[in-house]
Formats: C-alpha cells, sequence, structure tokens
C-alpha cells in the first residue's frame, strides 16, 4: 500500500472531529468538504453563494496545493447548497474553475450545514497524473 499523509489547515475542528483537509495515497487525493472561511476562521460572503463558492475554491486549491495536486487533477466535484434556487451561481463559478477541466460534478440541496451562514459546501478528489 502507498503511504497514506494527511494535511491540516490547523483548524481547531479537525482533531475534535478527527478529520483532515486532505488526505493523499499515491496518486489519488481527497479534499474534505470545504466551506467558504477566510484565514481569520470568519466566513467570507454571507448571502452570496457565488461569492462563497468562489471563497471554497481557492481553499480547495491551496488544500490541492499542499497534497502536490492542482485544479486540473480534480475528476470529481460534489457541491452542497443550502438552497437550491442557488443552483445557477454556484454551477456558474464552479465553470470558472472547471470548465476546461470538467469533473464528474454533483449538486444536492442539503437542510443545512454547519454554519447558519454557509450556503454552499464543496468536497473534491483528484488523480495526479503527472
Amino acid at each position: 500500500m502507498k503511504e497514506r499523509i494527511n494535511y491540516s489547515t490547523d483548524t481547531p475542528w479537525e482533531p475534535v472531529v478527527g478529520y483532515s483537509r486532505a488526505v493523499r495515497v499515491g496518486p489519488f487525493v481527497w479534499v474534505a468538504g470545504t466551506t467558504a472561511t477566510g484565514p481569520d476562521g470568519r466566513i467570507v460572503a454571507p448571502g452570496d453563494a457565488a461569492g462563497q463558492t468562489r471563497q471554497i475554491l481557492e481553499n480547495v486549491r491551496a488544500a490541492l496545493e499542499r497534497a502536490g495536486a492542482k485544479l486540473t487533477h480534480v475528476v470529481r466535484s460534489r457541491m452542497y447548497v443550502r438552497d437550491v434556487k442557488d443552483w445557477e451561481a454556484v454551477g456558474r463559478v464552479h465553470g470558472e474553475y472547471f470548465g476546461s477541466i470538467r469533473p464528474a460534478a454533483t449538486m444536492v440541496e442539503v437542510s443545512g450545514l454547519v454554519d447558519p451562514d454557509m450556503l454552499v459546501e464543496i468536497e473534491v478528489d483528484a488523480c495526479v497524473t503527472d
């Protein structure tokens, strides 16, 4: 078996809940559900699903890079939205980041996220092939 490497963002919740921001085994990288938190831990763009999606995908990009991957390596994304009416705003920003990559993608409406100000959560899977 290939070595497993866990990547943390040193948030206080990771050890309490028992998760890593990203995990890499061989060429595969999984990025945990990611929300629109800024460096100070506060929600970025409250009330703005597109703005939150942009922050989330920047956070995802950073997690991938820590694990030696890039957005171009993403093969699957899952988008969780609090209100399906936001699908187009979220989808358009997802398209800005992944339009030419075109990973397999899913978007579902959920009844809530950890913080009521969170409108979107995204997780991705990547395979480093270069």
